[in-house]
């Protein structure tokens, strides 16, 4: 394979991704309604076709102008999506639709592609576009993807976890790494061994290129870091990368309860584990980013951005009552 249609392909991943298939090789047409600054415009091996991915006859003007060996589909929200592109595009050689750690509906710890059953979803749900049912959304768009492959299209679907690293407009990390680089004591939810998979998003657009490459039809694929680190473990990481040291201050909820803060309300907080296997992926010859590196190449982001994050979490004055209280037991 020589040649990539990504769907979406200027923002976060699906750059990411555009990126590594460069570097690679390949020759990319981005197909998008142009509304994001497109990161590539100066690059004379991408193309661009405007259109909106939701119209099928975008898609069909898509994979006639295009003809490309590989799809990647970024931005398919709805089951729907899924349906039709994997009709449209049912003669390339490959098509891969990013689904979701969020489709598996059991807390299994791992959470494996073979074993863990999906979460449902009601054809009500399969229209929604709410994110209280995003997980379900993208499990029915899995369910599609194996049903494309029984009529004999080569496709597959990857499933990431919580997904950071440069250019991440959700800015849930740069909530961490601002913390970080303006306080020297750093309030952390719970006991800071709470686990939540998560997954650089240089090793998200490798396995999309991998699966594509090597992977099996109607299959779907985990992706994560291999090595999985707590909260606390992290901030740590985040301190190193900034050449600094920080004192962790743990809160329980009545504590963050003083100052009308939950536990919940911090970004990348997860009261259970949420862990993926990451040994299918693996299988394929696909390698992580240690961590050191890519936490290093987030920090550097995170400084050059005008991102805070800010937004994601509570505020430092409510904190700051919290550390009041904690410093008087």
């Amino acid at each position: 394979m020589d040649s990539a249609l990504v769907i979406g392909g200027t923002r976060f991943i699906g750059r990411q991704l555009v990126s590594d298939l460069l570097d690679h090789g390949y020759d990319v047409t981005l197909l998008n309604r142009g509304t994001h600054e497109n990161p590539f415009v100066d690059e004379d091996r991408v193309d661009h076709i405007d259109g909106d991915r939701t119209n099928d006859s975008a898609l069909e003007a898509a994979a006639m102008t295009a003809d490309p060996d590989a799809v990647f589909d970024c931005v398919a929200y709805q089951p729907r999506d899924v349906q039709a592109a994997t009709r449209i595009f049912a003669d390339c050689a490959a098509y891969v639709y990013i689904s979701s750690g969020a489709a598996y509906g059991r807390e299994d710890i791992p959470k494996r592609e073979t074993e863990t059953p999906l979460e449902p979803c009601s054809q009500e749900e399969a229209t929604d576009d709410t994110m209280a049912t995003y997980g379900k959304r993208k499990a029915e768009g899995d369910r599609a993807i194996a049903a494309a492959a029984e009529r004999g299209v080569n496709a597959m679907s990857v499933r990431p976890c919580i997904v950071y690293g440069p250019h991440d407009y959700t800015a849930r990390l740069d909530f961490w790494i601002d913390r970080v680089n303006r306080f020297d004591r750093i309030l952390v939810p719970g006991d800071g061994t709470n686990v939540w998979h998560r997954a650089y998003v240089d090793d998200v657009a490798s396995a999309l290129r991998l699966v594509a490459e090597r992977g099996a039809a109607g299959e779907a694929y985990n992706v994560g870091d291999r090595r999985l680190v707590t909260i606390e473990e992290m901030i740590d990481l985040i301190a190193d990368a900034l050449e600094t040291t920080v004192d962790v201050v743990h809160a329980g909820p009545r504590e963050l309860a003083a100052a009308e803060i939950e536990l919940a309300d911090y970004p990348l907080y997860r009261e259970y584990p949420h862990i993926l296997s990451t040994a299918k992926l693996a299988e394929l010859g696909w390698e992580s980013t240690p961590l050191e590196t890519a936490m290093d190449q987030s920090v550097e982001d995170h400084l050059a951005s005008d991102r805070t994050g800010r937004e994601n979490g509570p505020d430092r004055d409510a904190e700051a009552r919290v550390l009041e209280i904690l410093d008087t037991v």
